[in-house]
């Protein structure tokens, strides 16, 4: 079933689905026994995409993004983050979290549940944040616990059993503008980016502040850049970071 997904008109969830697809080419068949979790799929935005790689499931806490996804005919269901996510060990071929394991104090707990979860040969795939100086309200508003290096991103991941196949900074090209906005706007008290409203609690949007047409065009231009650029190298730098663990075959 084909869906146009709203966030994926906006530069920063485009660029970063390009970011992701391109790696997720290197690692990941294209079968239709390939079975995939995405934790924290919010209203199944990776969903669509994560799709053309095999069959996946998805997981939320809020159920406000669990309607809309199964408005979008995604197989997704809410659980109890404080427990064990409900599927047996090695279940999946991949496993995908993408932007979430920054929101929660114990992100080791879901990085070792997700290797539980995982077949041996699979696939761990993240996205975080990048780099604690960025720190802004945007984090405050977000719920986010930390932001992380590449070094200390490896060490989690190595420290659950993950072998360390891929780790890249995303975001590079913007990087330099996007620091100098942070830190003016820590100066000058400004308002942080992402809106906050108080929904109904049967109501849920993804909210990001929307850039005019020609800069959306820009930046999603530099997106399409800099995902051909992740095919050949790692990045050195940028706001955000992904990651490939692989979960050992069993000797």
């Amino acid at each position: 079933m084909e869906h146009k997904i709203p966030e994926d008109s906006h530069w920063w969830f485009s660029s970063r689905t390009r970011a992701l697809t391109t790696i997720m080419k290197q690692f990941l068949p294209k079968r239709a026994d390939f079975h995939l979790l995405d934790v924290g799929c919010g209203a199944g935005n990776m969903i669509h995409h994560l799709s053309r790689f095999g069959r996946v499931k998805g997981l939320e806490i809020d159920p406000r993004p669990v309607k809309m996804a199964r408005q979008r005919g995604y197989d997704v269901d809410q659980f109890d983050a404080t427990q064990p996510m409900p599927f047996p060990d090695n279940s999946f071929d991949a496993v995908t979290a993408l932007d979430v394991i920054e929101h929660n104090q114990d992100d080791l707990a879901i990085l070792s549940d997700s290797y539980r979860l995982l077949k041996p040969g699979g696939y761990m795939i993240i996205t975080v944040p990048a780099l604690m100086w960025l720190w802004s309200h945007n984090d405050d508003i977000n719920a986010h616990v930390r932001r992380y290096t590449a070094a200390e991103l490896k060490q989690k991941l190595a420290q659950t059993g993950f072998v360390i196949r891929r780790v890249t900074y995303n975001n590079f090209f913007i990087f330099p503008l996007a620091a100098a906005l942070i830190l003016l706007r820590r100066l000058a008290g400004e308002k942080p980016q992402l809106a906050s409203h108080h929904l109904h609690e049967d109501e849920y949007q993804v909210e990001m502040e929307p850039a005019s047409p020609p800069v959306n065009a820009l930046l999603t231009l530099v997106g399409k850049v800099e995902a051909g650029l992740i095919r050949l190298i790692n990045l050195p730098i940028g706001t955000s970071l992904i990651a490939v663990g692989q979960k050992p075959l069993q000797r």
